[in-house]
């Protein structure tokens, strides 16, 4: 099959779709829709309060940019002929999977256990969903961004939520896989 046969429309309805069935994943585990406290906020920046994760956008929002950086490099790696439409559908339908996945009852408890998010619960479907645009503005921007910029762009909001908040994505990785109280920072949270 030839990814230059596949149109714009149908990318985007498969897009549509994918956020559709990670909405629908996510009230199955019981996620809420919006934030409990009623209302939604386009930015919640209180990086340790509750309800981070919540509202559309946080400081974490920075990280799926990162996640649709790695995959539109991965994407490229892989088919590097593919359709930026292409590579963006396919990288939505990766970061939903581990949107669906991140709110699994294990992987929140997880968070919970690296010490990372003692106050985790999980994220609403409005944060989750704007996540996972997030990750498609990733790969938009790696689109157009001469690598060694992205690079830099990748390292610079690692370096921002770094001085920020005292956690970034480089963190998360490594406390999911192997929590280290050697590197956790006052803010530290999932």
């Amino acid at each position: 099959m030839s990814f230059s046969r596949i149109s714009v429309q149908t990318c985007v309805l498969v897009s549509l779709v994918l956020l559709a069935i990670q909405g629908a994943a996510l009230l199955g585990l019981g996620r809420p829709l919006i934030c409990q406290c009623g209302y939604i906020n386009v930015w919640y920046g209180n990086p340790d309060g509750p309800e981070t994760s919540q509202h559309l956008t946080d400081w974490y929002t920075y990280t799926h940019v990162i996640h649709g950086f790695l995959f539109y490099w991965l994407l490229w790696l892989i088919a590097p002929g593919m359709p930026l439409r292409v590579k963006l559908v396919l990288a939505l339908g990766i970061e939903a999977a581990w949107e669906i996945t991140e709110n699994t009852p294990f992987i929140i408890e997880r968070y919970r256990q690296s010490a990372l998010a003692l106050g985790y619960t999980g994220d609403s479907i409005v944060n989750s969903t704007v996540d996972s645009v997030a990750a498609g503005v990733g790969v938009a921007l790696a689109s157009v961004l001469p690598v060694r910029l992205s690079v830099a762009v990748v390292v610079g909001i690692e370096l921002f939520l770094g001085y920020m908040i005292h956690d970034n994505l480089t963190l998360n990785i490594i406390h999911l896989i192997r929590p280290s109280a050697a590197v956790i920072g006052p803010h530290a949270r999932g």
